[in-house]
């Protein structure tokens, strides 16, 4: 997975494919982020003459930034401007540690903070975290947290709305923008296709999406957001990418396909849907994995 960075780091790590696209990897600024580190060019790397879409009007407003990790201040479909706010990264961004495989965790008290970012990527407050509601990296590597304030609460304070969670599956070809609150820096590319297990370490996650070659995503961008262009919804949360083309390890995910098929994609990286999270938050945004359609593994 990519590698929750500590505040003191001071190099980067580097789990993306090759030096950043001009059009494809910019900071807040618009400036081209260099990465950090060459990587060998992707085994499925995309054609000469394909070109990495023009971001529209996708911005850092309503993300966050952890103190290891990228996030967002998401809302979904039913969601009220009165129900308490909530917070999505990955599942390895979780403050006490990774998740073993097969752990789910719900309802553990957390106060982690935030910093909340407007359009320009200028933090304009600091949020802070009543508990983490769900957390896990089996099937999915995902953390929600809950926080002490409402939707109506963050609007009137700094005049920012949440990110809303698409509650259908993205679609291969989608034109996305991977935003990082960390980094403060945007990766513009496509959904190149989905993948039926991806396998790290002793995690497996499920329906994955693989990025085109040009979202060459680095360390710290663990827990962005993946916007659909068009729509302005969060379609996946960033989580993987293999770094060294090494099969199956921590921070080498493999693709295996339904026949058992592995296969090694090494410099591409990867995303989780996050389609099906809607369903498991019912009235007031209150987590029940019981509910009807919702797929997300329980403890």
């Amino acid at each position: 997975m990519k590698k929750p960075l500590l505040a003191a780091l001071a190099t980067l790590v580097i789990t993306g494919a090759g030096t950043a696209p001009v059009a494809a990897a910019t900071d807040a600024t618009g400036t081209a982020a260099k990465a950090a580190a060459t990587r060998a060019a992707a085994t499925d790397a995309a054609p000469a003459n394909a070109t990495a879409p023009a971001i529209q009007a996708v911005d850092f407003a309503g993300t966050v930034a952890l103190s290891n990790c990228s996030g967002s201040v998401i809302r979904f479909p039913n969601s009220a401007d009165t129900d308490p706010a909530l917070v999505l990264t990955n599942g390895h961004c979780l403050e006490t540690g990774f998740p073993a495989a097969g752990q789910v965790i719900v309802d553990q008290a957390s106060s982690r903070t935030f910093g909340l970012l407007n359009a320009s990527a200028t933090q304009v407050g600091t949020l802070r975290a009543s508990k983490v509601a769900y957390a896990t990296m089996t099937d999915t590597d995902v953390t929600i947290y809950q926080l002490t304030s409402t939707y109506a609460q963050i609007r009137s304070t700094y005049g920012i709305n949440a990110l809303t969670v698409q509650n259908t599956h993205p679609t291969a070809g989608t034109a996305i923008t991977v935003v990082s609150g960390y980094w403060k820096r945007t990766y513009a590319c496509s959904v190149d296709g989905f993948v039926h297990r991806l396998k790290e370490g002793s995690w497996t996650w499920k329906d994955s999406v693989r990025y085109t070659s040009a979202c060459d995503t680095i360390g710290g961008t663990s827990g962005s957001p993946v916007i659909d262009n068009a729509t302005g919804k969060v379609v996946a949360v960033n989580n993987t990418g293999n770094e060294d083309g090494a099969r199956c390890t921590v921070n080498n995910p493999c693709e295996v396909d339904e026949a058992g098929t592995v296969t090694v994609r090494q410099g591409i990286n990867y995303a989780q849907e996050t389609y099906q999270i809607p369903a498991c938050f019912t009235t007031g945004n209150k987590l029940n994995l019981s509910a009807s359609g919702c797929a997300l593994p329980k403890p």
